[in-house]
């Protein structure tokens, strides 16, 4: 196998017979065997009825079914897919066509030219989002390079192609918390980025609402650099001095013949102001102890309930 595609899906049931129709199509002429390693990701809807279907309907076409028992999210589908896939070449790309074969096709033409190059990752030429999403992009990019010695490339996205060597090192990140921007560009090697443009999706809406791409994004900091415990330290420092400036001015005020401030009123604010930042700490804190909790269990990344594929036949 030359090729392997890699579809995570969750409720993707009006999708994956359109992807892959319209997939076949793009490679009609493609003089390299290739393969879909679709991945379900518990999905609640009729996904795992219309890719069984897909498996039965066309046993010409090498076609891989992977089915969670639950939602894993796409983090655990990607490292799934990639375990099952078989080719020296491997691409995840979405079921919902924003992603085009005929950008996939692109990224081949670039690894067949130049064996120097180990990955072709597509970013967005551009993009049609809100600005609040836009605004939180862009953040998590200033913040993570800024603290991080793992540098990210703003808007690279999971879109990509890459030789069995990228492969093997992302496998051999076990980590339960898994931040695929974050380990691939980790593990390294030398990879080309090439602009795209995301079409309309087929059917359905997007599965990343502004809550979920925040709760990614710290998830991507925090795996990828220790800087909100050092700020958590610095938050305890500054409120320490800044406890110290108010004792001296309330002296200074006082020494001067003004009037005292309510002592009420004084502890009121000294307790919200310290409280609150020594709450925000050890948060910081439980979120690392979290991660470190969930590691040491050693729990699988996922767990796949059935899989179906061809058995190969000898010659």
């Amino acid at each position: 196998m030359e090729l392997s595609l890699v579809i995570p899906c969750y409720n993707e049931e009006n999708n994956v017979v359109a992807f892959f129709n319209e997939t076949q199509r793009v490679f009609a002429d493609l003089p390299i065997t290739y393969e879909y390693v679709f991945v379900n990701d518990g999905s609640s809807d009729k996904t795992a009825e219309n890719l069984s279907l897909l498996f039965e309907q066309n046993e010409s076409s090498n076609i891989k079914v992977i089915n969670f028992s639950r939602n894993f999210g796409k983090e655990a589908a990607i490292y799934s897919g990639l375990e099952n896939a078989e080719g020296e070449l491997t691409c995840i790309i979405d079921a919902d066509l924003q992603q085009r074969p005929e950008v996939v096709l692109e990224m081949l033409s670039v690894l067949q030219s130049d064996g120097d190059i180990d990955c072709v990752c597509a970013y967005q030429s551009k993009r049609r989002e809100s600005k609040p999403v836009s605004f939180m992009k862009e953040s998590f990019y200033r913040i993570i390079n800024s603290f991080s010695d793992t540098e990210f490339i703003r808007d690279a996205s999971d879109f990509r192609l890459f030789r069995s060597n990228v492969k093997q090192a992302v496998l051999s990140l076990t980590e339960y918390h898994r931040f695929s921007k974050g380990i691939f560009a980790w593990v390294g090697f030398n990879t080309k980025y090439i602009p795209y443009e995301a079409k309309e999706r087929n059917d359905g809406e997007t599965k990343w609402s502004l809550k979920k791409l925040f709760r990614y994004a710290f998830s991507g900091i925090t795996s990828f650099t220790a800087a909100p415990l050092k700020a958590a330290a610095g938050f305890g420092t500054l409120s320490f001095i800044a406890g110290l400036v108010y004792a001296l001015v309330e002296i200074i005020r006082i020494a001067a013949g003004a009037a005292a401030a309510s002592r009420l009123t004084l502890l009121i604010i000294l307790l919200l102001i310290i409280g609150g930042i020594q709450l925000i700490c050890l948060g910081t804190v439980g979120v690392y102890l979290g991660k470190v909790f969930s590691q040491v269990q050693n729990r699988p990344i996922c767990i796949v309930k059935s899989v179906l594929k061809r058995e190969k036949t000898e010659k």
